[in-house]
């Protein structure tokens, strides 16, 4: 029946339809005409052929109970399906139809779209595929396909001139499981794999999201192979899904486009987080407060409220509880309600006792199950109640008294205490008379509820009573009254009842003595005189009670008592005495006068630091306002006058502050070890009395050293005078470094940034050394660049520049360059004329200085008349100075010497001069100067007799007696000119020979032997 309803309805929906497409048909032309609307792609009249046919083969099902209609989409599902569309495709909307649900139109030129709603129901159905006639002579096809999971649903129509085929897959969902908390590019999985994608087809897959949602952000999807991988942001369940209960799992949901369109896809991708263990419990407060009578019941239970949150699931959630510490007297049980959440119960697993333990502290423990469990605590303190479990005791029980019959009206009897062990109202206790304590004895014998203490309240009638019995009562709330008996005996008194009559010295008020505890040793606070007492009977005054006080006798007054201290009272040690002065005549008649004394607090005690010194470190480089200790001292004193305040002393630093009330010493300024290491002052503890008492103490403050200061050269650069072969690994120079820090900080090595094949450094002494020894012709200047770094975390280093300059060492004797060998030779002829310059001897040297000063000799000849040729010994120019009278070879040896010292070196060369007008036979020249001949050495004339170095001048005078006599004439006229002239050139001499040896620095060479080796084999190969 429902079937043939359904069936009906669907017809009548069907005419229904037509109707209201003629209606649009109808609008579309109106809104033509009116020139509202944009041209679709489509005609109306394709358009409404489209949605006849489609709409007979999409029927709606009703609902089984025959009311409403069932909708296979919702809107929400509709809306997300054209926003899908919308992203990958080129639309453009019909006015006046309405969505949800969409149709979307495709022809070739692209994708379009135009969104109409069928009104009253939901055009879309199952799959129809109908060919219209396009407006381009192509035909249109138009799917409508549903997934297999009934919710999600497209329309397309293509258009080309060909027949196409329209060809969607059914969504697909795919789901995967990750663990949270997993690095950038785990792979998740690979949804063309999943979805047995053939990879070889043309056009290939694309893989697309078509919204970047919140999930989006946690994985990234390759577009070409379709695989998914965790993106930058680490996945944390708790914080992705924090409402996540344990039955519903936390999942990512993506949306994937299979693309190009002839293949294209849904693909739901579910991505569930798995949860780890990686938070651990925590309980909402660090301090749990439970609170426990002392009454309860053994295995009562008390739920801990403030349990454990994890925010983990399952078996990474809180499993258990425990206790550090159960004092054998409580345990643990948990609880799990309906929702699963476990509760803690606190058991009381023995009988509890305020009285004998207040409080429990202990440490509660939330322990997960993950492994290893990770555990939270709390600090779990139990607060036990008190109750009324306990009534009043009397100290003692029976006391007995004895009363004279003429003892005074008020005269103190007797002080009754008890006491209950209970707090508060629960140990409150009054006084009271039992009931079969007669009234007229109630009224005799006054009881203070209060205090407990029994006064004589009227007259004693000694003749119809000598005992009394008085029962006390000590009630407590919810107790039974405790019971003490006091025993009154009296005693008749036939000439008159004695009398003990105090005289307060000290201040005194209601029975109540006070004294300052600065009276000193021996005070007096009361006469006691004895009255009413027969002449002949004695009396024993005598004083009972505790404390520093003595009653004796006065002086020689009979029956006067004086009342005193035995030494100083402090008020910190006892504050209050009940003293009791006794006189007992001889018929054991007692007589008691209770006495109280009060000590008064003066300000006696100044206050005392905990510690005297006070050692304080803070690291340098401090933020200002740094906190450095809390100052405590303490004063016995009361009041006011036990009341500290803390003052620095004058000695101290203003960059110090101390609280005046806390006593918090701070540094209001960043401190610097290198500018003061250790700060030393006083702080005073002031008390509030009169007058104020002080303690001092000592405050140490000692700076810690940070490494904030880089080494520093006590150069900027440093320049070091080397002479050229100096030994090996000999101590060039010293590098001096310092470091402002201490310790490690202020421990420096030194390093050879460049050079170090060269030179080498002691890191700690910083001695700079040359592994080998240096020359100076080969290098005269070395720079070398020394780094220092420090010890400190992280090292801090500077660098300096040194530059070792060599000094010149006269090690080259001069080498001739020219004549190039002995066995040159030069053409002179036989008519040159006496002054000619006839060649030249060149030789350098490749030291400097006065080292590479040459000078040139002649030392040896051979051939030709003695003094035929002469040198200039500076520039090394031959000149002759005779007429060659014979041909032939004349042979020079030239001594070349520098001026070097300790021992100038010398080059010797052998300048041959050939004489004759031509060279016409060149081998004879050479047989000749290989002749092994030996060279005589040159002589002066005959009356000469000596060979001088230099240019070699010889004077032939034949008139030299006539020379002399006119010298001594000479001599003799000008004598003191020529005294005065002398000693001008000596001193001119002396001077210039001062500055020649200061520009000169003898440097002398290592081995002198081994010199004059190398100068003979020098001669010996020149030669």
């Amino acid at each position: 029946m429902v079937e043939e309803e359904g069936e009906e309805g669907e017809e009548e929906d069907v005419v229904k339809d037509e109707v209201e497409e003629e209606d649009v048909v109808k609008d579309e032309v109106e809104e033509e005409e009116a020139g509202q609307r944009v041209q679709p792609n489509l005609s109306r009249f394709t358009v409404a052929s489209i949605i006849r046919t489609f709409r007979e083969e999409n029927r709606i099902q009703r609902r089984p109970s025959g009311g409403g209609r069932l909708r296979l989409l919702s809107e929400e599902q509709e809306m997300e399906l054209v926003n899908m569309v919308i992203a990958n495709n080129r639309i453009f909307e019909i006015e006046g139809w309405p969505v949800p649900p969409e149709i979307i139109f495709v022809d070739e030129a692209g994708f379009n779209l135009t969104k109409r709603r069928r009104r009253g129901r939901n055009i879309i159905g199952h799959r129809a595929i109908v060919n219209v006639p396009g407006q381009r002579g192509g035909n249109v096809t138009m799917c409508a396909a549903i997934s297999q999971r009934g919710g999600l649903c497209i329309l397309l129509l293509y258009t080309s001139p060909l027949s196409c085929f329209a060809n969607f897959s059914k969504a697909k969902e795919l789901i995967y499981k990750i663990k949270e908390g997993l690095p950038r590019g785990t792979f998740i999985g690979a949804i063309g794999v999943d979805l047995n994608l053939d990879f070889t087809v043309e056009p290939p897959f694309l893989f697309n999201l078509p919204q970047k949602k919140v999930s989006g952000q946690y994985v990234s999807l390759n577009n070409t192979t379709g695989e998914l991988y965790t993106s930058a942001i680490e996945i944390d369940r708790e914080t992705l899904c924090p409402d996540n209960s344990e039955g519903h799992g936390c999942a990512l949901s993506l949306d994937v486009f299979v693309l190009p369109q002839q293949y294209f896809q849904l693909v739901k991708v579910k991505i569930f987080i798995e949860d780890v263990n990686d938070n651990r419990p925590k309980f909402p407060v660090d301090e749990i407060c439970m609170s426990v009578p002392e009454n309860t019941p053994i295995n009562a239970r008390y739920a801990v409220e403030q349990s454990a949150v994890d925010p983990d699931l399952g078996l990474h959630g809180v499993q258990t509880y425990w206790l550090v510490n159960d004092f054998s007297m409580f345990t643990l049980d948990v609880e799990e309600n309906e929702g699963g959440e476990l509760t803690p119960f606190l058991i009381v697993t023995d009988a509890l006792d305020r009285e004998t333990q207040a409080e429990y502290i202990t440490d509660i423990i939330a322990e997960d199950g993950g492994s290893p469990p990770l555990l939270g605590a709390a600090t779990l303190k139990i607060i036990i109640t008190d109750v009324n479990d306990n009534c009043p005791q009397f100290t003692e029980s029976q006391i007995n008294v004895t009363l004279r019959g003429n003892t005074t009206k008020g005269a103190h009897l007797a002080r009754l205490h008890a006491f209950d062990h209970d707090l508060d109202a629960n140990a409150q206790i009054s006084y009271a008379y039992s009931e079969r304590v007669p009234r007229d004895t109630r009224s005799l014998f006054h009881l203070d509820r209060i205090t407990g203490v029994i006064k004589l309240a009227g007259k004693i009638d000694t003749g119809t009573a000598t005992f009394y019995k008085l029962t006390i009562l000590a009630n407590g709330p919810g107790c039974i009254p405790a019971v003490a008996t006091v025993s009154v005996h009296i005693i008749k008194v036939v000439t008159g009842p004695p009398a003990l009559i105090p005289r307060y010295i000290a201040a005194e008020k209601d029975g109540v003595v006070t004294i300052k505890e600065s009276e000193p040793a021996f005070s007096p606070i009361a006469f006691f005189t004895v009255k009413n007492i027969d002449m002949n009977h004695r009396v024993d005054c005598h004083l009972e009670g505790t404390g520093p006080f003595r009653l004796g006798p006065y002086q020689l007054f009979k029956n006067e008592y004086l009342l005193e201290t035995t030494e100083p009272l402090d008020y910190e040690k006892i504050q209050e005495y009940e003293l009791i002065v006794v006189a007992k005549n001889a018929q054991e008649l007692v007589i008691k006068t209770f006495l109280k004394v009060q000590v008064l607090d003066e300000n006696d005690n100044a206050p005392v630091f905990q510690q005297s010194l006070v050692e304080i470190s803070v690291e340098e480089n401090n933020p200002p306002n740094t906190f450095l200790t809390q100052l405590q001292a303490t004063d016995q004193d009361s009041e006011s006058r036990g009341e500290v305040i803390y003052l620095l002393g004058g000695d101290a630093p203003g960059i110090f502050v101390v609280d005046r009330v806390t006593g918090v010493l701070t540094v209001t300024t960043s401190l610097d070890r290198e500018e003061k290491e250790t700060y030393r002052f006083i702080v005073r503890a002031v008390d509030q009395g009169t007058p104020r008492r002080e303690s001092i103490a000592t405050v140490v403050v000692s700076v810690q050293d940070r490494n904030d200061n880089s080494p520093r050269f006590i150069n900027k650069d440093f320049t070091f005078f080397v002479p050229e072969n100096f030994p090996g690994y000999g101590e060039i120079g010293v590098l001096s470094v310092t470091d402002a820090d201490a310790e490690e900080n202020g421990w420096v090595a030194l390093s050879i940034l460049n050079g170090s094949d060269v030179f080498m450094i002691d890191t700690g002494r910083g001695a700079l050394r040359a592994k080998t020894s240096l020359d100076r012709e080969q290098q005269g200047t070395y720079q070398l660049w020394i780094e220092a770094v420090d010890g400190g975390e992280p090292a801090l280093s500077c660098v300096t520049m040194v530059t070792v300059l060599l000094l010149d060492v006269n090690d080259n004797p001069p080498i001739v360059l020219f004549p190039q060998s002995n066995q040159s030779y030069m053409l002179v002829l036989p008519n040159t004329l006496p002054g000619t310059s006839i060649t030249e001897v060149y030789a350098v040297d490749k030291d400097t200085g006065m080292n590479a000063v040459i000078a040139y000799s002649i030392v040896k000849r051979k051939g030709g008349e003695p003094g035929s040729f002469a040198i200039d010994p500076e520039t090394g120019n031959i000149t002759l100075k005779r007429e060659l009278s014979n041909r032939g070879l004349y042979s020079l040896l030239v001594k070349v010497s520098d001026h070097g010292q300790p021992e100038p070196l010398y080059s010797t060369v052998m300048v041959n001069f050939f004489v004759n007008e031509t060279v016409s036979n060149e081998s004879y020249i050479q047989s000749l100067l290989t002749r092994e001949a030996e060279i005589e050495v040159e002589e002066r004339p005959w009356y000469k007799g000596q060979m001088t170095e230099g240019p070699e001048r010889y004077e032939l005078f034949p008139c030299q007696p006539v020379l002399i006599a006119l010298s001594v004439t000479c001599l003799g006229l000008f004598f003191s000119v020529v005294t005065l002239t002398s000693y001008i050139c000596c001193k001119r001499f002396k001077k210039q020979r001062k500055k020649r040896s200061e520009v000169e620095i003898p440097l002398k060479m290592k081995n002198d032997s081994m010199q004059v080796v190398n100068r003979k084999l020098r001669q010996i190969s020149n030669i």
